[in-house]
């Protein structure tokens, strides 16, 4: 029982405490999604400073489709970051399930190796893949560039089933063993299906690295493969331009269509 003179106290004090969190929380929002609001409002201004409102028009998304350079550099940006993906998750998904079922001398050194890509700077992972490619005599273009990006990507694919793996039962594999199947066919109908959340939480997180990707691209990249970041980095350097405006927004508005599509398709399934 709190003594009488204690408990006026209390209730005020918790409702300052909450407002001073929501107030915090505000602050924050405000702060991350203040710039990208003004983005992409600014993408519909007829002027080309983008610090005065003139007024509203469309202009600088129909200049965007006239810019084969930035087409072609989006094709180029989906093209290697779906190859990046698919070859990350293969990596990341075998690696993870080898250091996993298996037990040998230097795992946990080849663990920490794996994971050094996650955290070393970008620019010394693009100077170091760019002397390697010259020391071996490979010429910039697509390959490097994928190389590089499945360097860093992949980990994050391996890091992501290996905490599913964690959580597995392991009398999954040993009763599919037991009726009769090969661990080949026992790791891909019972072990893959278990790991799916995972791999896709990594196939996602590869994805959009590598379609964001700058530093490691500039570095391994050539002309005719130069994607979008490159792209959106040399005319950024020579200006203000609205068209990039207008194409952060296209960006913003399907990534914010996409996350409602999916809590979409998850409530279907709850």
């Amino acid at each position: 029982m709190l003594p009488l003179a204690s408990r006026p106290f209390l209730p005020s004090g918790l409702k300052l405490l909450n407002w001073c969190l929501r107030s915090w929380t505000a602050l924050v929002f405000i702060f991350l999604y203040a710039p990208i609001a003004v983005l992409v409002v600014y993408a519909f201004n007829a002027s080309r400073l983008n610090i005065v409102w003139t007024g509203f028009t469309l202009r600088w998304f129909n200049d965007l489709l006239g810019q084969t350079a930035l087409i072609r550099a989006a094709q180029n940006s989906l093209i290697i970051a779906t190859l990046t993906t698919a070859l990350s998750v293969i990596l990341g998904t075998l690696g993870a399930w080898l250091l996993h079922r298996y037990r040998f001398r230097g795992a946990r050194s080849i663990q920490t190796l794996l994971t050094v890509p996650m955290v070393i700077p970008e620019i010394l992972m693009g100077i170091s893949l760019l002397v390697f490619f010259a020391a071996v005599g490979m010429s910039l273009g697509f390959s490097t560039v994928i190389i590089g990006h499945v360097t860093f990507c992949f980990p994050f694919v391996l890091v992501a089933v290996q905490a599913r793996l964690q959580g597995l039962d392991p009398s999954l594999e040993e009763a599919a063993l037991d009726l009769g199947a090969t661990p080949l066919r026992a790791f891909w109908l019972v072990i893959v299906p278990s790991l799916r959340p995972a791999i896709a939480a990594g196939a996602l997180m590869a994805f959009t690295l590598s379609l964001d990707e700058l530093i490691v691209t500039f570095f391994t990249t050539s002309a005719a493969s130069a994607t979008l970041p490159i792209r959106v980095y040399g005319m950024a350097k020579v200006g203000l331009n609205p068209m990039l405006n207008a194409l952060s927004a296209i960006f913003i508005i399907a990534t914010v269509a996409f996350v409602i599509f999916t809590n979409y398709l998850r409530k279907l399934r709850h």
